[in-house]
């Protein structure tokens, strides 16, 4: 008799287990919110396969999977990994440096990014695909490798192009590096040879992210295929109409500054508003980069002197920041008023954007020469501005994660919380749909599927502070 009972409770537990999916991470108790809607599914579970999510469910469904590793989350917040769409990793000599910051942005949630193009281009291109097949530890990335530009750019190793021969003939080494998109900047490059590059990308199937050019219309580039603006400095000249101030500066009548200036005196909420629900009915997207102008603006190099993130980057690094500090050294109280003037304004447009329909999509601009800009956290501060600029903390949310990967056509396996995407995943202590500044507290980081809680990130940035301290003692 009590072998009998043994067996039959032996094939009671059996049929139970089997009757359970089991996974290879489970993690439960967490509040899983669906940046989508801003739903939270409360107490839920995630079960995570072969580097992808497998299941998302309530607490219920819990009794029905198993991990074999499983977490508790113990009421923290769950949201994608976020996206940083605007960064540049450049610098020649600054190629270490850069190389030690890519784990940082796991550490700090950001689980992918998108390079705006450099003299790094090569070296970024070849750190994406070792990224990609897990010999290099960073985010994923997506990258223009280097942008077009005019003959005599500022920037260094930019595609320096005369013609429409040229055009074609760097178009076709960015085919061949195989770039993730297009990045054309106006330093150098005349209007007319401007919107040929726009449309010539465009037409080989490129996504083309540009600046915004004096002697064309922002509206002209659209039709041209122009997928983003970057930079949201750029939509005060939709305040009023372009054409005139763009026929001026062609003409030589106005110089840049007076277009600005005349941009600026002329805006018209009414009229800008208009031009946005034009852009989004053409599917132009829009990356702020809010953060730039907010350092120089609200300058205060005794504060960013003493900033936490410093310690993970080298002095050649951060020396790379005096150049525009140098350049403000001049300026006048009336210019300094000028520059809140102009930042409150541009911050002010994100809502009628967001309302309009435009994508807007969260990026920092993250580079040596942008001053106090830091890799990986600046992110965080971006956001921050955003809320202070109105937006709602999910729509913010969206913007550092859905939006970017709808932009560059990444929905199917990335930026959301559901079954069959990658598990790029962050666990925070507070709630971010209550105050985006949640985002800074991390609990816990998952990136395509492996597991960091927060001793593994502190250790993350731990051995980036030792690097760091490495590379000063190697250049003293």
């Amino acid at each position: 008799m009590t072998k009998i009972l043994i067996s039959a409770l032996f094939f009671l537990i059996m049929t139970n287990a089997y009757a359970q999916d089991s996974h290879d991470q489970l993690l439960f108790g967490g509040n899983i919110i669906d940046v989508k809607t801003g739903n939270i599914t409360q107490n839920g579970i995630i079960a995570i396969d072969d580097e992808q999510i497998s299941f998302v469910g309530p607490a219920a469904s819990k009794k029905d999977h198993v991990g074999l590793r499983e977490i508790d989350l113990n009421g923290k917040y769950v949201i994608p990994g976020l996206w940083d769409m605007h960064i540049h990793i450049e610098g020649k000599d600054l190629i270490e440096d850069n190389k030690a910051l890519l784990p940082l942005y796991i550490a700090y949630g950001i689980t992918t990014v998108r390079d705006m193009a450099s003299d790094l281009g090569e070296q970024v291109l070849k750190w994406r695909d070792e990224v990609a097949d897990g010999t290099l530890f960073g985010p994923q990335i997506f990258t223009a490798g280097r942008k077009l530009e005019g003959i005599g750019s500022v920037w260094p190793d930019d595609l320096e192009i005369a013609n429409e021969q040229e055009l074609f003939q760097m178009l076709d080494m960015l085919d061949d590096y195989k770039v993730d998109l297009v990045k054309v900047t106006d330093n150098a490059l005349a209007g007319e040879l401007f919107l040929k590059s726009v449309k010539a990308s465009s037409d080989r199937g490129y996504l083309v992210s540009a600046h915004i050019p004096y002697d064309l219309t922002i509206n002209s580039l659209a039709d041209a295929g122009l997928s983003s603006i970057e930079h949201a400095s750029f939509t005060i000249r939709l305040g009023s109409d372009e054409r005139p101030n763009v026929d001026q500066v062609i003409s030589g009548a106005i110089s840049k500054s007076q277009a600005q200036a005349n941009y600026f005196s002329n805006f018209d909420q009414q009229h800008a508003n208009a031009a946005y629900e034009e852009l989004a009915k053409k599917n132009v997207a829009i990356s702020p980069t809010l953060i730039g102008s907010n350092k120089l603006t609200y300058f205060n190099p005794e504060l960013e002197s003493k900033h936490p993130f410093r310690q993970y980057l080298t002095k050649l690094f951060t020396s790379k920041y005096q150049w525009r500090i140098d350049r403000m050294a001049g300026d006048t109280p009336a210019d300094k008023q000028r520059k809140k003037d102009t930042y409150q304004l541009v911050a002010s447009q994100l809502p009628h954007i967001q309302k309009a329909g435009m994508l807007i999509l969260a990026g920092s601009d993250s580079a040596p020469v942008n001053t106090f800009v830091y890799p990986a956290f600046a992110l965080h501060e971006e956001m921050t501005y955003f809320q202070d600029a109105g937006l709602t903390p999910l729509e913010i949310l969206q913007s550092a994660t859905i939006n970017g990967a709808k932009f560059m056509g990444q929905m199917d396996r990335l930026a959301t919380l559901e079954a069959g995407k990658n598990a790029d995943i962050v666990v925070l202590n507070s709630n971010p749909l209550e105050n985006i500044k949640a985002t800074q507290d991390i609990f816990a980081v998952m990136n395509n599927g492996e597991y960091f809680n927060r001793r593994a990130l502190d250790e993350i940035m731990a051995q980036a502070k030792k690097r760091t301290m490495e590379l000063d003692q190697q250049r003293q």
